[in-house]
């Protein structure tokens, strides 16, 4: 090469070291259990925190070329996280980056996606990192599977021009398949995870989980992944599970078999009480650190609610569902983050996140300063990525968001942003409304086809 071209534009790319920026005035939610402070300045230098503190302590250490911004006493808190989105399950490139936009405007500064088409995931990570278009982070994971998952269509989408389960971020596991490799293919698409989805033992899970966990990367799971149950993934040492309602698998009529051929579960008597099996489960994962990524408030989305009585009837028994055993597993200490694996439609100016958040506190009874706990700093320690996010503190990436109104006093009140800062760099709330206006909302769905209702 005799040139070094420059490629393509950056507007949204993070500020580079040196360039200061005060945030004074904020009443400060920073995350790590402290009660809001008053009268609080976060110092960011490039993409970075620098400094938390006291505004007057603050300003005697300020450079003179520093950008001051005075929130007047706004209140500020940690980017939130979602930790269960699907950005490509079918790859359609316009509806990702809108729906990236959306979240990076309204606060939510990192997400999980849980298995997609990573070929178009990893270039919308890339994307986001560098600043190219406007969105969180992106970690993302890989898939492993028994190989009965692989006629589901969704595994199609997702391996358009090659075999499902045949591919890097989508593997079939068999008792021939040399996991080493396995885990070093799935490591070579950059995923932050290995996702244990369906149709595998519990030995196998747990090799699957030793393996990922030689080679330095965590392992994301189903609660239940048939014919392994939910007691078995924990046993088996995984990072994370997801859906509250597997967990009722736990204590099935039947013995687990495969993903689509799933026993008859009480769901009346689980919501109705606190089942003695589960409060055994939720110990094991407090001992081993494991967090449950909810999804709880999916049920209740548009996309679930179904064409009918009868779906409609369904919906409403599986959130009955969910926010007990959620509920149940909070009060055993179960560290819960934020997922949600639905989105809402793209003419409605929020996304699904806050939703999910306020199900966790209207229907599960959480206190609404553990909730953002659970979408912040949590839900940073279920991506893998608690050293660098989740908290405001020195150190950590810029990643806050800025809102009119307190949401420890109404959840709803996450409405008010009007500020992200996301790697240093500001996203105005405003500008986005002013380019996005509203149409009239209908019951347009979002996207098809969410893990748990399949």
């Amino acid at each position: 090469m005799t040139h070094e071209a420059t490629g393509a534009p950056t507007p949204h790319a993070p500020p580079p070291p040196g360039t200061v920026a005060v945030y004074r005035g904020a009443t400060l939610f920073d995350g790590t259990g402290r009660p809001p402070r008053p009268s609080t300045s976060v110092v960011v230098d490039g993409p970075m925190i620098r400094a938390v503190g006291d505004d007057a302590e603050i300003a005697a250490t300020v450079p003179a070329d520093a950008h001051v911004f005075d929130l007047g006493g706004r209140f500020v808190m940690p980017g939130l996280i979602d930790s269960h989105q699907h950005l490509a399950t079918p790859p359609d490139r316009p509806e990702a980056e809108a729906v990236l936009d959306r979240l990076v405007h309204s606060g939510i500064t990192a997400i999980r996606d849980m298995a997609d088409d990573l070929r178009q995931v990893g270039d919308l990570a890339r994307a986001t990192l560098v600043g190219e278009i406007p969105g969180p982070d992106i970690r993302y994971a890989a898939l492993m599977a028994g190989p009965g998952f692989f006629d589901d269509p969704r595994t199609h989408q997702v391996s358009q021009g090659a075999t499902p389960g045949a591919v890097p971020w989508m593997q079939a596991v068999t008792p021939d398949t040399d996991l080493r490799v396995a885990v070093a293919l799935a490591r070579g698409t950059h995923a932050a995870a290995i996702k244990v989805y369906a149709d595998l033992d519990h030995r196998t899970v747990a090799a699957i989980t030793a393996e990922a966990h030689r080679q330095g990367i965590p392992v994301w799971a189903h609660a239940a992944v048939f014919p392994a149950t939910p007691r078995q993934v924990v046993e088996a040492g995984v990072d994370s599970v997801s859906h509250v309602t597997l967990l009722a698998f736990e204590g099935a009529d039947g013995p687990l078999t495969t993903y689509k051929d799933k026993p008859r579960v009480d769901h009346e008597r689980f919501a109705a009480e606190d089942d003695p099996r589960l409060d055994e489960l939720f110990a094991l994962m407090r001992r081993n650190g494991t967090v449950l990524d909810a999804t709880a408030g999916m049920w209740e989305s548009a996309e679930l609610a179904g064409d009918g009585p009868e779906d409609a009837a369904r919906a409403r028994a599986h959130s009955k569902l969910a926010a007990h055993i959620t509920a149940q597993a909070y009060r055993a200490g179960v560290d819960l983050s934020t997922g949600t694996d639905y989105e809402t439609p793209p003419q409605e100016p929020f996304p699904a996140l806050f939703e999910e958040l306020a199900f966790l506190v209207r229907r599960c009874g959480i206190p609404p300063e553990e909730v953002l706990r659970s979408a912040t700093l949590l839900g940073a320690r279920a991506a893998g990525a608690e050293a660098g996010m989740g908290s405001v503190e020195a150190g950590k990436l810029a990643n806050f968001v800025v809102l009119e109104e307190s949401p420890l006093l109404d959840i709803d009140h996450l409405r008010s942003v009007c500020l992200t800062v996301k790697r240093g760099h500001r996203y105005e709330r405003g500008a986005y409304d002013a380019a996005h206006p509203r149409t009239v909302r209908t019951a347009e769905p979002g996207r098809a086809g969410t893990e748990e209702a399949r």
